[in-house]
Parts: C-alpha cells; structure tokens; sequence
C-alpha cells in the first residue's frame, strides 16, 4: 500500500525537468527580487498590485504602485513594450499577483510574479517601507 504521497506516482525525471523549468518562467521568488533590487539589477520593474492603502501600510521599497484593478493599456503607455512587469500583493492568501499577470498578459506584456508576496517577503527578514 502506497501513501497518499506517492499515489499518483511522482513524473518521470523528464517531465518533472520541464514543469520545473516552465515554472520558472511564470514566478520568481522574495529573495531574487531583493537581490536584483540591492544590487542594481533594475531589468524589471516590481508592481505592488494591491490596492493604494493597504500598499501605503508597508511596501517593498523600490516597487511601483498600479493596483490590478487599474492595470490598463492607458496605464502602462509610459513604458516600453518589452518592459518585464513582477506583480506582487500580500502574499498566498491574495490573488491579486494572478489577476494582474492576467491584464498584463492580456495586454502583450511580459510578466512574473513574485510567489510570498508581502509574507514572503517579511518571512525571509526583509523590511517594508511605509508612508507616514
């Protein structure tokens, strides 16, 4: 008898190699963003999509404001077509970063999200920057 671990059984090495590296085309995580952003590695620009005063409470500093909601081609017209967008909003429990990603794909746009989002962020010890 098999756990429910391994039941279904685990994808051939393979497939598992291609999921993975797919993924990462899709997310990028807290850390690498930090890293990117202290050592200034500015090749995308970071989105708080979450809505204007939950993002005035704490944000990652260096991050633009543009909540999912008003993710338009009016919006984004400042800045170049090839422009990598990483959307971020609370963390796991929001699903701001996806409905974000969606617009922004929709409208052409390459895109990322940051997986954690804020609780990530807070989780690996890195600091907000709040509005006062």
């Amino acid at each position: 008898m098999f756990s429910t671990v391994v039941r279904p059984r685990p994808a051939s090495s393979e497939e598992a190699l291609a999921h993975f590296q797919r993924l990462l085309t899709f997310e990028t995580d807290c850390w690498d963003v930090h890293y990117a952003l202290n050592n200034n590695l500015h090749d995308f620009v970071l989105l708080d999509v979450r809505g204007i005063d939950t993002a005035k409470k704490g944000y990652i500093e260096g991050a633009e404001f543009l909540p999912h909601a008003n993710i338009t081609e009016a919006a984004l017209s400042s800045y170049p077509d090839d422009t990598i967008f990483v959307v971020y909003c609370a963390g796991p429990h929001c699903n701001a970063t996806e409905k974000a990603a969606i617009k922004l794909a929709r409208l052409g746009r390459p895109v990322k999200k940051m997986i954690g989002g804020v609780t990530g962020w807070l989780d690996e010890g890195f600091t907000l920057k709040a509005d006062v």
